[in-house]
């Protein structure tokens, strides 16, 4: 006979992500700063400056700003003889600073002759990313691709063959949508358009192969502005090849339509076992931070369970319960203060990103929660009494009152992470 347990408890289904796939290992950078895309290492986050490159200054400061906020590599624009001779500079200043970021530079159209006339700024960069959409056209195409791949390899640099929907290789686009209009049973033209980059970027790093880029340089991408089209040209990508991949939705957009057409995408795809390195591509407010693109990527990982970057503060959304906004600015509050104290935090307190913080707005849920967390405050809702228990390792520690309660938590917070990650240091907040 069946027991009721039997009856009721439905079999487990395996919801774990899918194994990573097979790529291959690919060094950026050399040195302390040296960054492994593929090969089963930790997916790498990326981003890119928006500064005019020959502003030495400027990008200078935003790279220093993106590698701060986690960047692992930052790539910056190549456009012209003025910003090619402003790299080694670049570098230079990053390097007196102690910011050892590889910088990886983005050219089109004309990065053959810019790589040649300023050799010291082939040099001064870790990765070279170039568009076979746009490296060159008609007969000088392969000529102006090689020349390129040719410097690589003289300078010892990774290259990103990266086809992007917006500057797709026409010739390739023009013979596939032919030879699908001649067939019996022609098949939808944006089909067609993802075959078309799936095939350009493969094409171009076997070229590069043919000229003598190891497979070990060379990281492929081929980014789309849709979510469906990306999800499939990557899983086409996957089939076909085992090069290192680049995720990103180009162009996603600004504020949450941005952001979460990019969880959306890169959420699949990260769970399907696809992706060694990643950007989100984010349309910034007018005099935007730079950086919220970065701190994006992480949390796409870090909720996923792939990496640990920051503690995580988790907070309940509010009600008609909690009227008053005390627990929105802590929570607000606690989140800033953490990721303002990391850089410190990080090479004082070795494990501290695992740390798990809960800011709790009434007494539903909020001392259920605070408990799960290493440390939680469950602030009153409205009508409750005007208390707010702090729960420490799932024990209720102490109740705090009155108007100071924003600032006496985060000061306990400080001494939690002292105490709990300091080892010698313990009990004593970060400086």
């Amino acid at each position: 006979m069946t027991s009721d347990a039997e009856t009721f408890l439905p079999q487990p289904i395996d919801a774990e992500p899918k194994p990573r796939h097979r790529s291959r290992a690919v060094t950026i950078g050399k040195g302390k700063g040296a960054v492994t895309v593929g090969g089963g290492a930790p997916v790498v986050v990326q981003s890119m400056t928006n500064t005019d490159t020959a502003d030495i200054d400027s990008t200078v400061a935003q790279v220093a700003a993106l590698a701060r906020a986690g960047s692992e590599l930052v790539r910056i624009t190549v456009d012209r003889d003025e910003a090619a001779a402003a790299v080694p500079h670049i570098r230079e200043k990053l390097d007196k600073m102690g910011v050892d970021v590889p910088l990886v530079g983005d050219f089109h159209y004309i990065g053959h002759k810019l790589l040649a006339d300023h050799p010291v700024c082939g040099e001064a960069l870790a990765k070279y990313r170039i568009n076979p959409g746009n490296v060159g056209f008609k007969e000088k195409k392969d000529k102006q691709f090689g020349s390129i791949v040719e410097l690589a390899i003289k300078h010892d640099k990774t290259v990103r063959i990266g086809a992007n929907w917006g500057s797709l290789d026409q010739e390739m686009l023009t013979h596939l949508m032919d030879i699908n209009a001649s067939a019996r049973e022609p098949i939808d033209a944006r089909a067609v358009m993802r075959e078309a980059m799936v095939r350009s970027a493969l094409y171009s790093a076997k070229r590069a192969e043919e000229i003598g880029l190891g497979r070990d340089k060379i990281v492929i991408s081929a980014k789309v502005s849709a979510v469906q089209d990306l999800i499939s040209v990557y899983r086409m990508l996957a089939l076909r090849s085992d090069y290192a991949l680049h995720l990103g939705l180009t162009e996603a957009g600004m504020g949450t339509k941005g952001v979460v057409a990019s969880a959306a995408a890169l959420g699949v795809l990260l769970q399907e076992g696809l992706g060694d390195t990643i950007r989100v591509s984010l349309t910034p407010e007018p005099g935007g931070d730079r950086t919220l693109e970065v701190q994006v990527a992480q949390e796409i990982l870090q909720t996923m369970g792939f990496r640990t970057f920051v503690p995580l503060v988790a907070a309940c959304p509010g009600c008609g319960r909690t009227t008053s906004t005390v627990f929105q600015e802590l929570a607000r509050d606690i989140q800033s203060h953490i990721r303002d104290r990391m850089e410190v935090w990080r090479r004082r307190y070795p494990g501290v990103e695992t740390l798990n913080v809960a800011v709790m707005g009434c007494i539903v849920n909020g001392p259920g929660e605070s408990k799960h967390a290493d440390i939680g405050i469950s602030l009153p809702g409205t009508g409750e009494s005007p208390a707010a228990p702090v729960f420490i390792d799932g024990q209720k520690a102490m109740t705090l009152r009155g108007e100071g309660i924003a600032d006496e938590f985060i000061r306990i917070v400080d001494d939690y992470v002292a105490r709990r990650f300091g080892g010698a240091g313990a009990g004593k907040a970060a400086e």
